[in-house]
């Protein structure tokens, strides 16, 4: 699974190879920590006595994979800066990281840039894991995340962007949609946004059906794994948050236990305990 860590000229190439296993990215957070940039990267809050810049998440407000990692951010009480990027317009992303990629999100962290190398390269919330002590990719959940989150982003991205894209009039600037509908009609066919809209019905029943695994998953838990919230728990919040971006849609009344779940994924924080166990 791909890695990638863009630093400085002089930093590049080694920080390429250091993220690429566990022991080079405990070396790499080992050498940011002796220049000052503190393993347990803190909040305006002060805990732990620290103060840091602010890491910025360049984003598209609505895309599901920059709402989950927004949401780990709040998540671990750093401080973080949002800047949106036009959707028609990926000119500063392209600049940001020297040529190498065009989507969101992306995480800029002083001079370091972070971005997804694959389809499922979790490459940013492993970042962000590893700095702020998140215990999101614990070792008992490794497989078996992967397994989650593939599903996540492919059975239930597959059918909740669409019913998204169907308001895209909404969400999209004017000077943006153009662009917005070449787009979405080279890759999905000549008149897809009009097709999704004529299946809405559908497409909700078959979003509801694909959810009932992680209802099942909720009837003893609080989160999807256990008793705190894994990096599972962010990837499908921020799928779902997607779907339920243009206020058009609420989760199935059905799914009672995803429901809750929801609201307490909204709200969750790491506890100040939680990260001291973490670092000890």
């Amino acid at each position: 699974m791909g890695r990638y860590l863009e630093s400085n000229r002089a930093e590049r190439d080694a920080c390429f190879c250091s993220w690429s296993c566990p022991e080079g990215r405990r070396s790499l957070l080992a050498t940011e920590f002796r220049r000052g940039r503190p393993l347990g990267f803190e909040s305006a809050t002060g805990r732990g006595g620290f103060q840091t810049e602010m890491i910025e998440l360049y984003q598209i407000p609505y895309s599901p994979y920059c709402i989950a990692q927004r949401r780990i951010l709040e998540f671990s009480g750093v401080r973080f800066k949002v800047i949106n990027v036009p959707n028609g317009d990926r000119a500063l992303i392209w600049r940001l990281t020297r040529q190498r990629y065009y989507q969101v999100p992306v995480l800029k962290d002083r001079k370091s840039v972070v971005f997804e190398t694959a389809e499922d390269s979790q490459v940013i919330a492993k970042y962000l894991d590893e700095k702020l002590g998140l215990g999101l990719f614990p070792r008992q959940w490794e497989g078996v995340q992967t397994i989650l989150w593939r599903c996540i982003e492919n059975e239930i991205e597959g059918v909740g962007f669409k019913l998204n894209d169907i308001y895209y009039t909404e969400t999209v600037p004017v000077s943006d949609r153009l662009r917005f509908v070449r787009h979405k009609e080279r890759k999905f066919g000549r008149g897809c946004l009009e097709h999704w809209r004529e299946a809405k019905n559908e497409l909700l029943e078959e979003l509801q059906q694909r959810l009932v695994p992680f209802e099942q998953m909720l009837q003893d838990r609080a989160f999807l794994l256990d008793a705190r919230p894994r990096f599972v728990d962010f990837d499908l919040f921020g799928i779902l948050g997607n779907f339920l971006y243009t206020g058009h849609y609420k989760l199935p009344d059905l799914h009672s236990r995803l429901k809750q779940w929801y609201k307490r994924m909204a709200l969750v924080k790491l506890p100040s305990s939680a990260r001291e166990k973490l670092h000890s």
